[in-house]
C-alpha cells in the first residue's frame, strides 16, 4: 500500500466510523464495512484515480458494503425498518464533512458508556476512534494481544446488547462520562504525537483531530477548568511539532530543538487557557501536565528550564495519579536535579511493572550511558528496539548503541 493511501485511510477512519456507527447502530458492521471500502479503494483508485472527496467515496462504498452484510445476515427487514427508513443516498447527499467530524466526539461518548469498565472504554475508543491495532493497544496496556482481543470483543458485545447505546447522551450523562472522553482525546493526541510501529514519528492529522475535539469539549463545558487545561496541554505540545525532526527526518531531542521553530501563537493561546484554568481554582491532572509543558515552552533556552519546578509538578501529579508511568516521569525530572545514578536507583522498583514499556528502557539506557555503564546501556536500548518504536526512534536508539560501542572501544 502506498504511503498516500495508508495516510488517507488512517486520516478518514475516525470520521467515517463515527458516521457509519450512527448509520448502522452497530460498531462491528461499521468496522467491517469501512475495511471493505478500503479494500475496494485499493483497486478502483489505482485503476481510475483517486476521487475528489475520498471521505465521501469511502462513506458511500462502506454504506453499501454494510447494507450487503446486513442482508446476508438476514436482518435486513428489521434493521431497515428501525434504522434505514431513508433510501440509499447518492454520493452528493452524504453528510457534510464538518458534520461527520462532529460525530467523532459523539462516538467517543458511546465508547465511554458507563456499562463498560473504564479500561474497556479506553481500549475500545483507541481501537474504534483512534484506529490503533490490537497489538498497539495491548502494548499500551502491557498485556498480550490475545487478552486485548478478548477484552475488545466483550466490550463490543456489551455495547451491542445495551438498549440505548447509540442515543446522544444528555448533558448530565455527558458530564458523567467526561473524564473518560477527555482521557480518550488525550490518548488520541499521544498516539498521533508518537506513533507505534510506524515509519513516521507523528500523525499530524490525528493530533489536529484530538485538538479539535478538545476545543469542542472546552466549548461544551466552558466552566470546567480541566477541559481548558486539556486543550492547553495539547496546544503546548503541538507547538513544538516543526522542531521535533530535522530536515532529514532525524529526531531532535527537546534540549537541542530550535526554539524559534516553536509555534508562538499556539504557546500564547495555551498559556491563556492555563491561566484561565488556574483562575477557576482548578488543579486536576491536565492542569498539572499543562504547567509542566509551560515550563518547557516558556524557557528561552534548554539551560533556562526550571527542572526543580518540573520535579515539583510531577510530584504533585504522582500524588494525584500514583501510576508507574507518572513515577517514571518524576524520576526523569529527578535525573536532571539529582543526577543519573540517583535516578537509576529510583527506577529499579519499576522494572517489572514497566518491562513492556519502551520509554522505561530508552530512559534507562540513556541514564546508564551518562553514568558510564555502556554495556548495560546497550542491553537496555536493545530491549527498547523490540517494543515497537517508530522508525525515527529506531534510528536514534541504534545511534546511541553505536556511540556506546565506540565508548567501550576507547576504554
Amino acid at each position: 500500500m502506498s504511503e498516500w493511501l495508508e495516510a488517507t485511510f488512517t486520516n478518514n477512519r475516525p470520521r467515517a466510523l463515527a458516521a457509519l456507527t450512527r448509520y448502522f447502530r452497530d460498531i462491528d458492521v461499521a468496522e467491517e464495512a469501512f475495511s471493505e471500502a478500503c479494500l475496494k479503494a485499493l483497486t478502483e483508485w489505482r485503476d481510475k484515480g483517486a476521487p475528489r472527496d475520498p471521505l465521501a467515496w469511502l462513506l458511500t462504498a462502506a454504506r453499501n458494503a454494510g447494507l450487503d452484510r446486513v442482508r446476508k445476515r438476514q436482518r435486513r427487514q428489521t434493521l431497515l425498518k428501525t434504522n434505514f427508513a431513508v433510501p440509499e443516498m447518492p454520493q452528493e447527499n452524504l453528510p457534510d464533512p464538518d458534520e461527520v467530524r462532529d460525530d467523532v466526539l459523539r462516538l467517543l461518548f458511546i465508547c465511554c458508556h458507563p456499562a463498560l469498565p473504564r479500561q474497556d472504554q479506553i481500549a475500545l475508543a483507541l481501537r474504534i476512534v483512534g484506529g490503533l491495532s490490537v497489538a498497539e493497544i495491548a502494548r499500551a496496556f502491557l498485556i498480550g494481544p490475545k487478552a486485548m482481543e478478548q477484552r475488545l470483543t466483550r466490550a463490543k458485545k456489551k455495547i451491542a446488547t445495551n438498549p440505548v447505546p447509540f442515543e446522544t447522551p444528555s448533558l448530565h450523562e455527558r458530564s458523567k462520562r467526561l473524564a473518560e472522553v477527555s482521557l480518550m482525546v488525550y490518548l488520541m493526541f499521544n498516539e498521533g504525537w508518537s506513533t507505534s510501529n510506524s515509519v513516521t514519528q507523528m500523525k499530524l492529522t490525528l493530533c489536529e483531530e484530538a485538538i479539535r475535539l478538545a476545543r469542542l469539549l472546552a466549548d461544551l463545558f466552558s466552566g470546567m477548568g480541566e477541559q481548558m487545561a486539556l486543550l492547553s496541554l495539547l496546544l503546548f505540545q503541538h507547538a513544538r511539532r516543526d522542531a521535533r525532526q530535522d530536515s532529514s527526518g532525524r529526531l531532535v531531542a527537546l534540549e537541542d530543538q530550535d526554539r524559534s521553530l516553536w509555534d508562538a501563537s499556539a504557546i500564547s493561546e495555551a498559556l491563556a487557557l492555563l491561566q484561565k484554568s488556574e483562575r477557576l481554582g482548578h488543579s486536576g491532572p491536565y492542569r498539572i501536565q499543562a504547567a509542566i509543558a509551560a515550563e518547557h515552552a516558556l524557557a528561552k533556552t534548554a539551560d533556562a528550564t526550571s527542572w526543580r519546578s518540573i520535579e515539583a509538578h510531577y510530584a504533585a501529579l504522582f500524588a494525584m495519579q500514583p501510576t508507574p508511568v507518572v513515577q517514571l516521569n518524576l524520576i526523569a525530572a529527578m535525573a536532571k536535579t539529582r543526577g543519573p545514578v540517583y535516578a537509576l536507583q529510583q527506577m529499579t522498583p519499576l522494572a517489572d511493572e514497566l518491562a513492556g514499556y519502551r520509554w522505561y528502557h530508552t530512559m534507562r539506557g540513556g541514564l546508564l550511558e551518562q553514568s558510564g555503564d555502556f554495556d548495560a546501556a546497550i542491553t537496555a536500548l536493545k530491549i527498547a528496539l523490540t517494543l515497537g518504536p517508530t522508525e525515527p526512534e529506531r534510528v536514534a536508539i541504534n545511534e546511541k548503541i553505536s556511540l556506546c560501542k565506540k565508548n567501550i572501544a576507547m576504554l
